[in-house]
């Protein structure tokens, strides 16, 4: 067998779409912004285009995850189910007594004679090292076990799915292989420390330790840097959350502003002084003219909303001198999530306020933060000299 050699096919060229040249225009009667309703076309588009290149009798499947699992979910399930599908005509033994060439040609057939051990092949012997051919590249992709544990579920939920509705007979899903996923370890968090997180707001403030080039942009464009990093290190939100984020969004009257969640979950956020005064600044005395449909609050120089690719480079170009590290080793956002999840623990804030304030699902992730204060192993240990307490002791057992 060839080893581990297989074509990417992402969805990325959508069918069931309008013409290129056609423009599409939203209809939105909800209270949710037209920038996420286009958002989520878009990933419903690439959905449809997978399903497209699936095998017709896995209809009732595509729609158990449009009616089940996060938008976000069916996407990713679905780009693993062609992927795997890719794999059986490409790599699997399987494929021996059968001439078809495509997902779409797969028949139920195959799926009913597919093993827990054909399973446990592809994901613990493929996955983990395999080679994506592209025009201009091969490109070697190694997972490692959060992302096998990932592939895993994805498969197993499709195969359970089948069992259920009796399109195979055993629930082969039984026989998977376990993965173990490591215990995140509260040292392990990246986060910045106050003083960095004081540095980094000082070089926005003044272009400290930013290249020449850097200066130029940084010129233009400095109000905004300070409103996107005061919202990440306040309120901890998500990469898109950010990015998502409309002059509309903000209720003045109110002093809050709105964010759609993960699962599109809407949440109200309170606006203190420091986040009301930057973001006033922005949009007051450098905030560009805006140049395509919407009322985006952050926009690129070039009047665009900017990219999620954008604001991870921002924040790791800033991160990084705080830190006083190279370039690209400067944090993306979500370690500036953890930074804020930190800090406000060490300020004093219960763990179930900085729950709510960051959307964890469960407070075991929030109390990760909690573990991980400043010098906490140092404060435990000066503050329990074994020495000193037998002494105590032996000097009172003497007295009496």
């Amino acid at each position: 067998m060839a080893r581990k050699k297989i074509i990417k096919d992402d969805g990325s060229s959508l069918s069931r779409t309008t013409p290129h040249n056609k423009k599409i225009k939203i209809h939105n009667k909800s209270d949710v912004p037209d920038n996420i309703v286009e958002k989520q076309n878009d990933m419903i588009k690439k959905c449809l285009s997978i399903e497209a290149q699936l095998p017709d009798f896995l209809f009732d499947y595509f729609l158990y995850l449009k009616n089940s699992v996060a938008l976000s979910t069916r996407l990713a399930y679905l780009s693993d189910l062609l992927f795997y599908c890719n794999y059986l005509i490409n790599e699997s033994p399987l494929m021996a007594e059968y001439e078809f060439k495509t997902p779409k040609d797969i028949p139920l057939e195959l799926f009913s004679k597919i093993t827990a051990r054909d399973v446990n092949l592809f994901i613990g012997d493929f996955c983990t090292r395999y080679i994506v051919e592209t025009e201009n590249a091969d490109y070697i992709m190694e997972n490692h076990n959060r992302a096998l544990a990932r592939k895993k579920s994805s498969i197993s939920v499709l195969f359970k799915f089948l069992y259920r509705d009796q399109l195979i007979e055993s629930n082969i899903t039984e026989g998977f292989n376990p993965i173990k996923l490591p215990k995140p370890q509260p040292d392990a968090i990246k986060r910045l420390e106050i003083e960095e997180v004081a540095m980094m707001l000082d070089t926005v403030e003044n272009g400290t330790g930013l290249t020449d080039k850097e200066k130029q942009y940084w010129e233009k464009t400095k109000y905004r840097d300070k409103a996107i990093l005061v919202l990440f290190t306040t309120y901890g939100l998500r990469v898109s959350e950010v990015q998502q984020l409309n002059l509309s969004s903000i209720n003045y009257a109110r002093g809050e502003f709105k964010i759609y969640r993960k699962r599109s979950k809407e949440a109200n956020m309170p606006l203190n002084k420091s986040a009301l005064a930057v973001i006033e600044d922005y949009i007051k005395l450098e905030r560009p003219p805006c140049i395509e449909d919407g009322d985006p609050l952050f926009l690129s120089l070039q009047g665009r909303r900017m990219t999620v690719r954008t604001l991870r480079e921002l924040v790791k170009k800033y991160t990084a001198i705080a830190m006083q590290a190279p370039r690209h080793a400067g944090y993306s956002p979500h370690k500036l999530r953890a930074t804020a999840a930190s800090s406000l623990i060490q300020y004093g804030f219960s763990i179930y306020d900085v729950q709510n304030l960051l959307d964890h699902d469960n407070v075991t992730t929030t109390q990760l933060y909690s573990a991980h204060k400043k010098d906490a192993k140092r404060d435990v240990v000066n503050n329990y000299e074994l020495l000193d307490e037998y002494h105590k002791k032996d000097s009172n057992s003497k007295k009496n």
